[in-house]
């Protein structure tokens, strides 16, 4: 075991004084007891999160029971919905630093292995990122979804208040009336209610074998969730005794299935961004042209919010994770898990208790999966959720209203500046030009909110798993590169057609090219951070490459 150079050599004799010194007992210096790490991303700012510290508890007492020593230390985490409006560039970077975090920590403290107990939107794939990138034998616990506020039969929670804002800034709603609703809205511990990026990467991490079955489904305050974490920590000791890890675990089949599980579930587009991170980390190459291919072959079997009114406890009740799986049986691969099951024994033992809510493949919702990839003269890529798109917008044509800030665009919303049929196109958000690629959860719910229907989006930015509508980001390459977007102009005609997968502004090759020449980036506010994070991404795509 790795731990053993801090047990047994006497030229750690002082490493094993200040062990002594922590409170590590003179018995667990046993060279049978592997050392595991836990890194606890508890916070009391974000809701998935303040619910952690028990958690770990009960992961450090399955790690103890199964004759591990447990060490705990923090891990940071962003809450995106709390910062989109403030300072939402920060968010994206934190995914990199919280692996950076775990290397820092488990290879510094020779553990053996390690947990991550975690729930939202970045620290759940930089887990997993530093899973695959230090490869010694790990598993995730995620900290599962808050429950919807049920009030006079009509399902409330906190990312309505986006939309909320938007019908406060089209004049549909006063502010008082707005405030009024904010007590509904609150429904406390756990990743918020719908499928947004942090269930969406929790079911990821299940469907890839990091978690234990049936984890991100399960409620953050079911009791079912401490069990999960007690068999999370007897477990990662099992792990550790076979020397199974991550790269075991996390192969190229599983990478296939989690895409296969999101486009059937239809999640946030951030995967998009998030698996090929992972999967890199692991040695594996995952691009955006999967997404699409998958995609195309993989039926929607869930309409969950945003895309519709199921929450995810009415998927946990359905049969979770394994239900969908089991629905997927004869495309999922086979792939070994956490549990001691392949994925496909786990898709085969499994049912489905709601045909409504995790419906058959004969009657799916739409024939194909939630992403779709477009491309054109705008970009080499880009992604929509297509299965969030009402069916009159799926091909649309109009006439382009460029913003550089999300508060000029809140601005002609409240001016009314915006007319239907309009191409909202909001360049210079990508990793570099940002910097720092923030989510546009708030200029889309703004639109939505307003009360628009005929009017798209595109952005080199990203998406919260909270948006739905005529919505393209992720264009490549961004404004701030060099790329296309950057030289559309007020009135010129861009062409959305998703069915052909075509993203197209009329203008010839010659004239992009021309207006490139004299484009301006707009001066941004910096930190030390997002300076090397614009300095990382300068000439690449927001894949790194």
């Amino acid at each position: 075991m790795r731990s053993d150079i801090l047990k047994k050599d006497i030229s750690t004799l002082p490493h094993r004084a200040l062990l002594l010194s922590a409170g590590v007992k003179p018995e667990d210096l046993n060279s049978d007891k592997p050392f595991i790490g836990v890194a606890n991303s508890y916070n009391n700012i974000i809701p998935g999160h303040i619910h952690l510290n028990e958690l770990s508890q009960e992961v450090m007492k399955g790690i103890r029971d199964a004759g591990g020593v447990p060490f705990i230390w923090g891990v940071p985490g962003v809450c995106d919905g709390i910062a989109m409006h403030v300072e939402m560039r920060l968010s994206l970077p934190s995914r990199e630093h919280i692996a950076d975090n775990i290397e820092i920590m488990t290879l510094s403290h020779s553990m053996d292995g390690w947990v991550g107990v975690t729930n939202c939107d970045k620290i759940t794939p930089g887990m997993l990122m530093a899973a695959g990138r230090i490869n010694i034998p790990s598993i995730i616990i995620t900290g599962g979804p808050m429950k919807a506020h049920l009030v006079d039969g009509i399902k409330h929670h906190p990312i309505e208040g986006f939309g909320l804002v938007g019908q406060v800034k089209g004049g549909k709603l006063t502010e008082a009336e707005a405030n009024k609703m904010l007590p509904c809205m609150v429904c406390g511990a756990g990743s918020c209610v719908g499928l947004y990026t942090a269930n969406t990467m929790a079911t990821v991490t299940e469907v890839l074998g990091m978690s234990v079955t049936k984890c991100s489904t399960t409620l953050a305050l079911d009791s079912l969730k401490k069990k999960q974490a007690y068999e999370t920590g007897k477990r990662i000791v099992e792990l550790v005794k076979k020397d199974i890890k991550p790269k075991d675990i996390m192969t190229k089949n599983a990478f296939e299935n989690a895409i296969r599980v999101d486009m059937a579930m239809g999640g946030s587009t951030n995967t998009v961004l998030h698996i090929p991170a992972i999967a890199r980390e692991a040695g594996i190459d995952i691009d955006v042209n999967m997404f699409d291919k998958i995609s195309r072959e993989t039926p929607n079997l869930c309409k969950i919010i945003p895309a519709g009114n199921h929450e995810m406890a009415d998927i946990d009740k359905a049969g979770g994770v394994p239900g969908v799986l089991n629905r997927l049986k004869a495309q999922i691969k086979d792939s070994p898990t956490v549990n001691g099951k392949s994925i496909k024994q786990i898709a085969e033992e499994s049912k489905v208790t709601d045909d409504e809510v995790i419906r058959k493949l004969e009657n799916a919702y739409f024939k194909q999966g939630g992403i779709a990839v477009l491309k054109g003269n705008i970009a080499n890529s880009s992604v929509i959720k297509q299965t969030a798109v009402q069916g009159d917008m799926m091909a649309h044509t109009g006439p382009a209203k460029v913003f550089y800030t999300e508060d000029d665009l809140l601005d002609a919303i409240v001016k009314r500046k915006i007319k239907a049929g309009d191409v909202v196109v909001l360049p210079y958000q990508g990793p570099a030009g940002a910097p720092g690629m923030p989510e546009m959860l708030t200029p889309t719910d703004a639109i939505k909110g307003a009360g628009y229907k005929k009017v798209a989006l595109i952005t080199d930015g990203r998406f919260s798993g909270g948006t739905s509508g005529p919505c393209v980001g992720h264009v490549e390459m961004e404004a701030y590169n060099g790329g296309a977007i950057g030289a559309i102009r007020d009135g010129d005609i861009i062409e959305i057609d998703i069915p052909n997968r075509k993203l197209n502004v009329k203008l010839s090759d010659a004239e992009i090219k021309e207006r490139l020449t004299q484009k301006v980036c707009p001066v941004r506010k910096m930190t030390p951070l997002l300076e090397s994070y614009r300095e990382k991404f300068k000439g690449k795509n927001c894949y790194g490459k």
